[in-house]
């Protein structure tokens, strides 16, 4: 039968069931985030999805794509729910979540009305690219660089002198950083382009979880270029992607502009590469443009 004429389904006990069962695991969770004095987490990142998977629950939905988004919204809801902190990770997956799920469920109904079943063994197939990192298959290119390029109106000398002078706590012009609530640092101490001289980025806690900090050691100085190793990583970030090396230079353009250019290596924390590398890369670049913005360059 096809979708558009199937019958508008009944509310049934399961629907409450289900409903029942997410409420009383919110319920829990909540509690524990209470306790832990985190009210304003609890509300966000407990109350809100907890609501909203309930509801889906009980709204029976007509269509075989119509169900296959509730369930899997539900589902996406009660791991964000489950994983509190690290929930901008559900949100991040989601697009790719839906994806498998919708385009699973398309392909099955086209081979059901090919009258070719058989046919449908292949779609365990369509699971093998998110395989990556499971242990079950390899990871691909799991390190990774980032390259950020911008020209100031400063000339060369005095964009060395703002350098040395280390960055400072800024606020975050990124539209993504900022719209994904990513954490940056809100406490920077330290300065210096000489060797063994160490810059500190803290983080303060939040709703994705303890801040921690990042602490980042010259290692290698010439003129117009300073290379970082990153000696110690405590940071809420860590669990996302792991810093490595980092070389910053500059170089004048004309008397009245220089040009800075940072580039970044780091080794990518989430799977699979062909989804969450490109992910990663936009939003490292906006670190990276973060990090410029924290120099006073401008």
């Amino acid at each position: 039968m096809n979708d558009d004429t199937e019958p508008t389904p009944q509310r049934t006990s399961a629907h409450w069931i289900l409903a029942g069962l997410i409420t009383l695991f919110g319920v829990v969770v909540f509690v524990v985030v209470v306790r832990q004095g985190r009210i304003d987490s609890a509300v966000l990142f407990v109350v809100l999805p907890v609501l909203l998977a309930a509801a889906l629950a009980l709204a029976p939905q007509r269509t075989a794509h119509g169900r296959v988004f509730a369930i899997t919204t539900v589902a996406l809801l009660v791991a964000a729910v489950a994983l509190h902190e690290g929930a901008i990770c559900v949100v991040l997956a989601a697009p790719l979540v839906y994806g498998v799920a919708h385009g699973t469920t398309a392909l099955i109904r086209a081979l059901r009305e090919a009258n070719r079943p058989y046919v449908v063994v292949a779609v365990p197939l369509l699971l093998l690219p998110g395989l990556e990192g499971s242990g079950i298959a390899p990871r691909m290119a799991p390190e990774q660089t980032v390259e950020v390029t911008r020209v100031v109106g400063l000339p060369v000398d005095q964009v060395a002198q703002r350098l040395a002078a280390g960055p400072r706590p800024t606020d975050v012009r990124s539209v993504p950083l900022r719209l994904l609530g990513v954490p940056t640092p809100g406490q920077v101490t330290g300065d210096g382009l000489d060797v063994g001289d160490r810059w500190m980025f803290g983080y303060h806690g939040s709703a994705h979880g303890p801040g921690g900090h990042l602490l980042a050691e010259v290692a290698s100085a010439a003129p117009g270029q300073v290379g970082f190793d990153f000696v110690e990583d405590s940071s809420i970030t860590a669990r996302w992607f792991t810093w490595r090396h980092a070389e910053l230079s500059w170089r004048a353009v004309d008397p009245g502009h220089t040009e800075i250019r940072v580039q970044v290596d780091y080794t990518r924390g989430l799977d699979p590469s062909w989804y969450f590398g490109p992910i990663q890369q936009v939003l490292l670049g906006a670190g990276v443009g973060h990090l410029l913005d924290m120099l006073t360059l401008e």
